[in-house]
């Protein structure tokens, strides 16, 4: 039995847990007993040229399951939680009505929400807002601006770094326009899609081993030439260091190095950092997400629960 029940409305299955949880490999051994096809919920995969950073699956493993959303935009093109939305909800009809199931695996879960909640409308840009910000922050600095932000929205600012101009911009953007914080306007449900989500959370126990686990696989992907990578993308001429690609973790830090503001051993060392205060925030968000199944994934095998709640739920 596949994602459709008679009389039901389609099932997909959710497979969430923060950086370096075993997503890739659980996702790939789950295809090996059902027919699954992977969809990626991950804001940096989709970017073409981007893959040892990103961890993304090598060919072999894409080519053991249907792979979606991955290499589908240029690293100077944007992408939204929106454009997400949409992406996937056509592709969970097609996947369905090809018989299959579609599971969607990733740690980007401001995507995951889009999609199962919906998104509420936000004020349309204003250009000549814009400009009068982008003019204050050449002119003040944009962590003077974030440091406004974080008086008006102070859950806004948590989340957004302090150098990001893009996510700054945009949330004092949407203060002036609407007078509410945009992690308000965030956090209401929009029209919520005719689907349901089995979710499946993989949360390792043990914190401090994930961090060792953080800290192995970045020198893992140092020695197969993630700096090499950051070179490559530097040298396209619509990138630069304030691109919403280049500002994703680990890209962010080794960019620095090559501009000169960071040795080696410091960019390496700041990214480490950053990545497991990315892994804190993936954790606290998942606390607080429903789920069907929640598996410490450093303690357990967990593609036999995993397909044991399935088949509980029709899936076979």
């Amino acid at each position: 039995m596949t994602g459709r029940m008679d009389g039901q409305p389609p099932q997909v299955v959710c497979l969430l847990g923060p950086t370096a949880a075993g997503k890739t490999e659980t996702a790939l051994e789950l295809a090996r007993h059902l027919p699954l096809e992977i969809v990626s919920v991950d804001s940096v995969m989709i970017y073409r040229g981007m893959d040892i950073g990103t961890a993304k699956p090598a060919a072999e493993q894409l080519a053991k399951a249907p792979h979606h959303l991955i290499d589908i935009r240029e690293p100077w093109e944007s992408y939204s939680a929106g454009a997400f939305a949409r992406d996937a909800s056509a592709l969970i009809d097609k996947i369905t009505a090809r018989g299959n199931i579609p599971l969607l695996v990733g740690g980007t879960f401001l995507y995951f929400r889009a999609l199962q909640r919906g998104l509420a409308p936000l004020p349309a840009g204003d250009p000549e807002l814009r400009e009068e910000l982008d003019r204050r922050g050449a002119a003040e600095g944009w962590e003077a601006l974030h440091a406004e932000l974080a008086g008006v929205d102070p859950e806004a600012a948590a989340r957004i770094n302090p150098q990001d101009r893009q996510r700054i911009q945009r949330a004092l953007e949407v203060f002036a326009l609407s007078g509410e914080p945009i992690s308000r306007l965030q956090s209401r449900p929009g029209r919520k899609p005719e689907r349901r989500f089995l979710s499946v959370v993989l949360e390792p126990g043990d914190r401090n081993q994930l961090h060792k686990d953080i800290e192995n696989r970045f020198r893992q992907m140092m020695r197969a030439g993630f700096l090499d990578e950051v070179k490559l993308l530097k040298s396209i001429p619509q990138l630069s260091g304030d691109t919403s690609a280049m500002r994703a973790v680990g890209y962010r830090q080794l960019w620095r190095h090559l501009l000169g503001e960071l040795n080696l051993e410091q960019a390496e060392s700041s990214a480490i950092v950053a990545t497991r205060r990315y892994a804190k925030r993936q954790l606290t968000w998942l606390r607080s997400a429903e789920a069907e199944l929640r598996l410490d994934c450093q303690q357990q095998d967990v593609v036999g629960p995993v397909l044991e709640m399935l088949a509980q739920h029709g899936f076979s």
